[in-house]
């Protein structure tokens, strides 16, 4: 249980890491005229491999951390999909205002105690892509 928690958590991190980082600047490049920034709404898809059996206990435990997770400000969408051939195989399509909104998802209590529950259901590491939406630029 404790590798999959640790597993999940490095998967979660590097997520929120990859999308901070910013490119190196060589001397040979002149420099940039910096834009102001521009918020821009991201969308995660997060697949997660349920271990056969535990489906029912998934979905009833997923529903608790998508009633908390609605209440966050910066919140637009979070819906969990099961999928109808494998019914152990599930994804969450989350929706943010922006890159802020999903550091303090990310860091809210009930997603770490979910992410410490879930280690017992998973059977492989879960799949997380964060997006820009780009209809919204």
């Amino acid at each position: 249980m404790k590798r999959a928690f640790f597993l999940l958590s490095v998967i979660l991190l590097s997520g929120v890491f990859a999308c901070n980082q910013k490119p190196v600047q060589t001397a040979e490049e002149p420099e940039a005229i910096a834009a102001p920034a521009v918020e821009t709404e991201k969308m995660i898809i997060a697949r997660v491999f349920i271990k056969s059996g535990l489906e029912e206990t998934f979905i009833k435990e997923a529903k608790w951390i998508i009633d908390h997770t609605h209440k966050e400000e910066g919140c637009l969408e979070y819906t969990l999909y099961q999928d109808p051939v494998n019914k152990s195989n599930f994804f969450f399509f989350e929706r943010y205002k922006d890159q802020a909104a999903i550091d303090v998802h990310f860091g809210a209590p009930y997603f770490k105690e979910f992410g410490e529950k879930a280690g017992a259901w998973i059977r492989e590491p879960t799949e997380i892509k964060i997006y820009d939406i780009t209809e919204n630029k």
